[in-house]
């Protein structure tokens, strides 16, 4: 059995950890999305619920598992999960606290090296001048990797690599090298965070223009703010909550497991577990809906932003923004927006790399520097593929399996072991030693009774999103390699017809009857309007893809609308599940290979 070699230095470090490893690009990115295509104060209500009987039992879930297994020398979920309950399956459960990490890494450093981009170009004026259309063209174009927009080739795998590095170089000092981040990383995303909020607290109707005479700040606030009790009856509303909470809490991805097993015995937990948890919310509820909402509704108005709110909207739209406050404050903004972004960013990559680093050191006595590479190349392997064929849809492949449905199950299969079979008797006195604080009671029975039907419920209602993604039915190109190209749905529902307003040899445009989302002030409610809505597709001339329709044809979705040589996106998100797939039966191999070894050492395991 292996014996700790590290703790952490402070609580003060630690709790700057724990909080770092959840406060992320979500908090800043997703959850006003979120709460935007939820209804804005519709979302808020199932998402505080969803905290306080998900959330904070799920952390209590972690931080006591963590402490216990780290007792036995275990410091990643394999063994962790093996300690609490008898049974090979466990370990083998456990796999998805390191297989989810890596993955997750794969794409998310990318995500950051974006930040890193990002405020270079904000410093060296590359936005100045720029329409929205520029800004996010120049997005499109930085993604594609076949593009420049700095004169030096492949840009976006040299930013992803240059961050890869930064993460694998502080892990190879330890939690020291974690932990001296930390402590200067979220004072410094709080102080950018206070700073842009100010901006979008006292923006007001300023930023008014002709073009978008309606433009108010307090629009977006009120919007993210007034409460819809309604909501409480929606299905869809307490999915997406309860989502989210995944996403902002890190919970159910093996890392505060991890973090937690440094602990000593008699190190509080309860209290700890709290404390991170409540510094996410305020970072994420407070400064999260008070930046990218309030100034993007005071520029372009509430009705632009419901109807376009979206992952990107923090790189295709906030440097459009800033420049409207002039060159200087222009670069003072974008670094405070995009800096702020990357230490969210980095605080939660780093906590992705210890879980595989403390397996390979618990397990075949690996040195901390040899698992911190060893952890940037599988990264770098399973990653690259996401740079280069991100607008294929790989990327979304990852992000949705890795970063969505393990999470979820490994999170209720975790909540069954420790409830049920580990026994909430032996949870609850776990979490209360050494407890600085007393936690309420009927917490015992939230742990036991509320959060494993909400998990089930979460599992169960998303299993036909997972065969929907399965058979790709998001799309009617579906063979890999074909010699005729298919419209796509022109709106959600797919019952829409297109008429055809342009063609070219290898274009066509469409124009469509769609809906959207508008904000009505007299009833305080979004409505839906209908409009005039427009597609373009565009083919390759070097793949004799020709467009056969001609303008004023009316075309249904699934109608031939080019012939060529087609490789579809499907080819591309099937390689992806198999990458996916292959990391998880590679980490599963080498849990198997250290149980052979725990069982030739005689190592038992309780």
């Amino acid at each position: 059995m292996s014996t700790k070699s590290e703790s952490w230095g402070s609580r003060v470090g630690l709790i700057l950890a724990m909080a770092g490893n959840a406060v992320g690009l979500g908090n800043f990115l997703r959850f006003p999305v979120q709460a935007v295509q939820n209804g804005g104060g519709a979302f808020i209500i199932p998402y505080l619920v969803c905290f306080l009987v998900m959330g904070i039992p799920l952390l209590f879930i972690e931080w006591s598992s963590g402490r216990f297994g780290g007792r036995y020398g275990n410091h990643s979920t394999p063994y962790i999960l093996d300690t609490m309950a008898k049974g090979r399956i466990w370990k083998y459960i456990g796999v998805f606290g390191i297989f989810t990490n890596i993955a997750v890494a794969a794409y998310y450093c990318y995500i950051e090296s974006w930040t890193m981009s990002y405020v270079y170009h904000s410093v060296v004026g590359t936005f100045n001048g720029m329409s929205q259309a520029d800004v996010a063209g120049f997005f499109q174009s930085y993604t594609d990797v076949t593009q420049t927009t700095t004169g030096i080739p492949g840009e976006a795998i040299i930013f992803y690599v240059i961050c890869l590095l930064l993460n694998t170089f502080i892990l190879s000092k330890g939690l020291g090298g974690i932990e001296k981040v930390a402590k200067i990383g979220m004072p410094l995303l709080i102080l950018f965070g206070v700073v842009l909020a100010v901006r979008g607290l006292t923006l007001g109707t300023s930023g008014a223009s002709d073009i978008f005479p309606d433009a108010n700040a307090w629009d977006g606030l009120n919007f993210l703010w007034t409460p819809q009790f309604d909501s409480l009856t929606s299905p869809k509303v307490w999915l997406a909550a309860a989502g989210q909470i995944f996403f902002t809490l890190s919970v159910g991805m093996g890392t505060i497991h991890c973090y937690a097993s440094y602990l000593k015995t008699r190190d509080d937990i309860a209290l700890n577990a709290v404390s991170a948890g409540f510094m996410n919310e305020f970072v994420e509820v407070v400064l999260g809906s008070l930046i990218v909402i309030p100034i993007a509704a005071g520029y372009l108005g509430l009705d632009w932003v419901i109807q376009n709110a979206g992952f990107g909207m923090a790189f295709q739209t906030m440097p459009y923004l800033f420049q409207q406050w002039g060159s200087a404050l222009a670069v003072v903004a974008g670094v405070c927006w995009f800096g702020l972004l990357f230490f969210a960013g980095i605080t939660s990559s780093l906590a992705m790399g210890t879980p595989w680093m403390g397996f390979m050191q618990d397990e075949f006595g690996w040195k901390k520097n040899k698992g911190a590479w060893s952890f940037g190349l599988l990264v770098l392997i399973m990653g690259l593929p996401t740079v280069i064929f991100f607008n294929e849809g790989l990327f979304d492949q990852y992000d949705y399996w890795a970063g969505t449905v393990s999470l979820v199950v490994f999170a209720f299969l975790e909540t069954v072991l420790f409830s049920y079979i580990f026994g909430i008797k032996k949870g609850w006195e776990e979490l209360n030693h050494g407890a600085d604080i007393k936690i309420p009671s009927f917490y015992k029975y939230i742990i036991l009774i509320v959060t494993p039907l909400l998990l089930g419920w979460v599992l169960v209602s998303s299993v036909p999103d997972w065969i929907d993604k399965v058979r790709d039915n998001d799309t009617n190109n579906k063979e890999w390699f074909a010699n005729e190209y298919y419209a796509e749905n022109f709106d959600g529902a797919g019952k829409s017809f297109g008429t055809v307003q342009e063609v070219t040899p290898n274009s066509v445009k469409f124009s469509f009857e769609d809906t959207k989302k508008v904000f009505d002030k007299e009833t305080e409610k979004v409505k839906i309007i209908t409009f005039t809505n427009y597609k373009e597709y565009k083919f390759k001339e070097d793949k004799n893809q020709v467009v056969v329709v001609k303008k004023g044809d009316i075309v249904k979705p699934n109608d031939i609308i080019a012939t060529g040589s087609f490789t579809n996106d499907t080819l591309y998100k099937f390689a992806g599940r198999m990458l996916l797939l292959s990391l998880f039966i590679f980490i599963s191999l080498i849990v198997y290979f250290a149980y052979k070894k725990r069982v030739r050492e005689g190592r038992a395991t309780l």
